[in-house]
């Protein structure tokens, strides 16, 4: 490997070990490690958290070892900001991968060379490692690009991150001058669910506790493409009981079931252009997201009706004291 990588881990030992047996097999030549400190109010947390570090002992390849430790818990949106924020700090570009994000050998080699392929390239924003429709949609290249940027392993540039902007401060001059339509290949219904969602994230910063979409948003501002490989090259571990995610605390999907990891082909072969994939990211839409019109004509009515019974409601009161 050429590329640096950074683990980002909290207070899952078992997670994080599989992962960290995933890097020492590749062995990179710089491991970056930024824990999350232990809540207050949870008595596991500091057993926990030290376990987790732990496991960073086991580097036993040549390997530049550096750690940002927190004392303090910054949570699920700050925690993630301040590591990756640290890891570009100090190196151009790099690998990123979460405590639950589990590589194959490949998924290593495919960063390494599409990073350096694409360093230049402004409108390249992040090599995903993951595919969620790979049992849909199968290319001809190795890869394609798409305005998704999955981050369930991860790479990118100091470039590309230095736009990173967890206010959205843009977001509503952007929404209001159409930035959304410029996005969404004519689909309503793409709009209405992604406006829905950048809303309640600007409007409600304060009490969000995620990272990830302020960061499409800051992708799609500043017309970056993402990559998504042709085979899914990570396994998400952190679903279920098991894997005690925050974000991950449901039974395992079906579009990741169906989308069991498999080898890349090297060398690759690299799409022709530089350009979205408008069938990969339809069924990214519908399999990944659930941006399907059944969607949208359930919630709009879900909408009516409960305004509907407000007003009823409202009507209700001023009959009553008229």
């Amino acid at each position: 490997m050429r590329s640096p990588i950074l683990l980002l881990v909290f207070n899952r030992p078992h997670t994080t070990l599989q992962v960290f047996e995933s890097i020492r097999r590749a062995r990179p030549p710089k491991l970056y490690v930024a824990a999350d400190g232990p809540r207050r109010n949870v008595s596991d947390d500091i057993r926990l958290c030290a376990e987790v570090r732990n496991v960073i002992n086991l580097v036993d390849w040549p390997c530049e070892v550096k750690t940002l430790y927190s004392d303090d818990n910054l949570g699920c949106k700050f925690g993630p900001i301040k590591g990756i924020s640290w890891f570009f700090e100090n190196e151009e570009e790099g690998i990123v991968l979460e405590d639950d994000v589990l590589p194959i050998s490949t998924f290593f080699t495919y960063c390494d060379e599409l990073l350096e392929r694409y360093r230049e390239n402004q409108h390249v924003g992040v090599i995903s490692g993951c595919n969620l429709i790979s049992r849909q949609f199968c290319p001809e290249a190795s890869y394609f690009f798409t305005r998704y940027n999955q981050i369930w392993g991860w790479a990118t540039w100091r470039r590309a991150w230095s736009k990173y902007d967890h206010s959205m401060s843009a977001w509503p001059s952007w929404r209001d001058q159409g930035g959304l339509e410029s996005m969404s290949s004519g689909s309503k219904v793409f709009e209405y669910y992604w406006k829905r969602l950048f809303n309640a994230t600007y409007y409600n910063s304060k009490n969000v506790t995620w990272w990830d979409y302020q960061w499409a948003f800051s992708c799609w501002f500043h017309g970056m493409l993402g990559v998504q490989p042709k085979t899914n090259q990570i396994t998400n571990i952190g679903f279920g009981e098991a894997g005690k995610g925050t974000h991950t605390t449901t039974t395992v999907p079906k579009y990741i079931s169906e989308s069991s990891p498999k080898p890349l082909i090297f060398p690759l072969n690299h799409p022709e252009e530089i350009a979205r994939n408008f069938v990969a990211e339809a069924l990214i839409d519908k399999h990944v997201f659930s941006i399907t019109l059944r969607w949208y004509l359930l919630k709009k009515a879900r909408n009516t009706l409960l305004v509907s019974g407000v007003l009823r409601i409202l009507k209700n009161i001023t009959n009553f004291l008229i």
